[in-house]
């Protein structure tokens, strides 16, 4: 194990309501709720709420779905919450036939919960747009309404 692995214990309410909610995910995937199985849970992403900002927490699981006709698959689910006022929101969560599918849902997730940065080059250049608009404009009501 590295070093910079941080083992995090979760109350049993957590795993239990994660558990749940894997399991309304593979209801919503069409999956028999008595014959479909969860194997794994864990979580793969915790970032804390803050004082200015909520928290986030993204789990993974893996287990064996069975279908309508009877079909056994191997499924490979994520469930991502929001953790607002120190409560988990379930915000989304998928389930999905390959491991590859299921890190695009990562990639995504990654994308969404990283925070704007003014040092992007894209959001210096709609910085310095919107001022410039704002300057045009302020500059036409002015003379055009000393030019009035």
């Amino acid at each position: 194990m590295n070093s910079h692995v941080q083992v995090i214990r979760f109350s049993e309410a957590t795993i239990r309501q994660v558990r749940l909610d894997c399991n309304r995910a593979m209801i919503r995937a069409r999956f028999c709720p008595q014959r479909s199985e969860i194997l794994q849970v864990r979580c793969i992403d915790n970032r804390a709420e803050t004082e200015t900002e909520f928290g986030n927490q993204l789990w993974y699981f893996e287990g064996v779905g069975v279908d309508e006709l009877d079909r056994r698959h191997r499924v490979y689910g994520v469930v991502e919450y929001s953790t607002q006022f120190g409560l988990n929101e379930l915000v989304e969560d998928g389930v999905f036939t390959t491991e590859n599918q299921r890190e695009r849902f990562r990639s995504l997730y990654e994308r969404e919960v990283q925070r704007p940065d003014w040092r992007h080059p894209g959001h210096r250049w709609l910085a310095a747009a919107v001022i410039a608009v704002s300057m045009a404009w302020l500059g036409y009501l002015m003379f055009g309404a000393a030019a009035g």
